[in-house]
């Protein structure tokens, strides 16, 4: 048995103003399908996602994996229903037990939330199970922009997607409807299945008119993908006369042993970043068996991690290196050292922080064997 889930996407969407239908309108950096999307893919327990989208407009998306499309048809009802035969005959030997019901409109929707619905039809003694929202606002009726009389509120519930379904049950109710229904809830009420009412959430917003793609926008951001790494790395002390910290090199007694240039700030920092895009860390990318990085200098590994971000999406949001030593002092170098990251990183200095701790005389960087750091850094999805 399989679990399903239908996003519609076939209507024009006049209401929402712009010079094409709103589902392919921009919306905080991708587009209102987009969103939609990557939702539905990002919740697991869906063994199937179909995207019903207008003849006219199947050159304008491209599936990403595990996601298909047909096409839909003249209303919102007949589009669903070509979706759900769709499923039946593809279905092969992977029976389809629960189907979920999706406008693409709402583009707010996240994950835990889908998958709550999904948990709802699954675990529950239900044939069909559809958020919604109780009225609290006062309601009137109108004509001409003037009030003609209210409207009690008492059992009045504004209906949210995804909508959850038996499968079967849902597609012979659509094959028995006639004409078009305001969605699928209505569709199955007209065949005697009875719908069960779950929470629906606030920011699962429906995007109509103009004003709501800002709405939207507020509540994306929100969702934005933000990652933190973690890093920590030790050298240790031996001959020499200098250290090099955050690429700037310190008067000292002895110097920092490493297959590098032993810049253990540097490294960190590198190893966090990696970290928070779960990239392993500067040892799988510049194996310290390879003699080409003998002696090379630490800004070609943080050079890399900071393009590897890049090239993933993220922008690098601050980063906060501890170093751990008695000895050199750090306080007189911070600044040039959060100048030379900023450099390299193209980060604001005002986003990067370094700071310095002694470990009170205990352990081998007390015993002055060698310094300790560890770094945070912190990525946004562009």
């Amino acid at each position: 048995m399989t679990n399903a889930a239908i996003i519609v996407a076939a209507g024009r969407g006049s209401r929402a103003g712009g010079d094409q239908p709103k589902q392919w309108q921009p919306l905080a950096g991708r587009r209102v399908i987009d969103w939609t999307v990557a939702a539905f893919r990002a919740t697991p327990g869906l063994d199937r996602i179909v995207v019903v989208l207008h003849p006219d407009d199947l050159d304008l998306f491209t599936p990403p994996d595990g996601v298909e499309v047909t096409t839909g048809g003249a209303t919102r009802a007949q589009s669903v229903r070509n979706g759900l035969e769709y499923l039946a005959a593809t279905a092969g030997d992977a029976s389809i037990m629960y189907a979920l019901i999706h406008d693409v409109a709402r583009c707010c929707t996240k994950p835990a939330y889908i998958s709550y619905v999904l948990y709802e039809i699954q675990s529950q003694d239900t044939r069909a199970a559809a958020p919604a929202l109780p009225v609290t606002d006062a309601l009137w009726r109108g004509v001409d922009g003037i009030v003609t009389g209210t409207q009690d509120r008492t059992g009045l519930f504004r209906a949210q997607t995804p909508q959850a379904f038996v499968f079967d049950d849902i597609l012979e109710a659509h094959r028995k409807h006639r004409g078009d229904a305001a969605d699928d809830v209505e569709v199955a009420r007209a065949a005697g299945i009875p719908v069960r009412i779950i929470d629906g959430s606030e920011s699962n917003l429906k995007i109509t008119h103009p004003d709501d793609f800002e709405r939207a926008r507020k509540i994306l951001v929100n969702q934005m993908d933000i990652r933190v790494g973690n890093g920590y790395d030790v050298h240790r002390f031996g001959d020499g006369d200098h250290v090099t910290l955050c690429g700037v090199r310190i008067p000292h007694t002895r110097g920092l042993q490493g297959h590098s240039d032993a810049d253990v700030g540097m490294h960190t920092i590198t190893d966090a970043i990696y970290g928070a895009l779960a990239m392993g860390d500067i040892g799988q990318h510049f194996p310290p068996s390879d003699p080409q990085w003998k002696g090379a200098a630490s800004d070609i590994f943080l050079r890399h991690a900071v393009g590897l971000a890049q090239k993933n999406g993220f922008e690098i949001n601050n980063i906060d290196l501890t170093l751990i030593c008695e000895h050199p002092k750090i306080g007189p170098h911070a600044q040039p050292m959060r100048q030379a990251l900023s450099d390299i990183t193209g980060l604001s200095i005002d986003r990067i922080s370094v700071k310095a701790t002694t470990s009170e005389r205990l352990g081998f960087t007390g015993r002055e064997e060698g310094i300790a750091a560890q770094a945070t850094a912190t990525l946004v999805k562009t």
